[in-house]
């Protein structure tokens, strides 16, 4: 077994909390891709983020997210917030997060960056289109990380490589989630 990336204590919290759940891993396609933005989805519920966060850790994929500066720079959650994978980006120099995960990909041998396109845990028939525009300009792949309720099961789908026509590529990647459930289906991908 090779050797784990995330912290021991996290990796047991995430055995724990799968345990208590009831939950499981599923299929974890593309493990040797060491790039890429990540799609987390569906997002119906504050719920995903713990799971996700466990899943990950047990997937041993070491998932970032961009957040602004500030929120890692505060005395008393500025480790805690950067501990689970936080990357600060300093949004005054730049105002295009795209652009911004772009240098990272840049700056970075190895990183996979978790998004959220749907932004909010209600139904949303458009997602945003950042994350696309960014794995597109780093030229890494978009992969499918998923959580279905349903079956209680946590992995990734086979990878997207974007060609540059968003309406077919999203219609791709929403297709493999039409086949999750979310914890509130009603909110989930149509």
């Amino acid at each position: 077994m090779p050797a784990r990336k995330s912290s021991t204590f996290w990796y047991y919290a995430a055995k724990f909390v799968f345990w208590v759940s009831g939950w499981k891993l599923g299929q974890i396609a593309n493990p040797e891709i060491k790039k890429s933005m990540m799609i987390a989805a569906p997002h119906t519920s504050n719920w995903d983020l713990i799971l996700a966060r466990a899943a990950f850790y047990l997937m041993d994929v070491d998932v970032r997210f961009t957040v602004k500066k500030e929120w890692t720079e505060h005395w008393l959650l500025g480790g805690m917030v950067r501990a689970v994978g936080a990357l600060p980006v300093d949004r005054s120099k730049n105002n295009s997060l795209v652009d911004s995960m772009i240098k990272l990909f840049d700056e970075h041998s190895e990183l996979v960056i978790l998004i959220t396109p749907e932004g909010t845990r209600s139904y949303q028939p458009r997602w945003r289109k950042g994350y696309y525009f960014a794995a597109l300009g780093a030229h890494v792949p978009i992969r499918l990380g998923y959580l279905d309720y349903g079956k209680k099961e946590a992995g990734i789908g086979e990878a997207v490589y974007p060609t540059g026509d968003y309406e077919a590529d999203e219609e791709k990647i929403k297709a493999f989630y039409r086949t999750k459930t979310g914890r509130f289906p009603e909110k989930g991908v149509r």
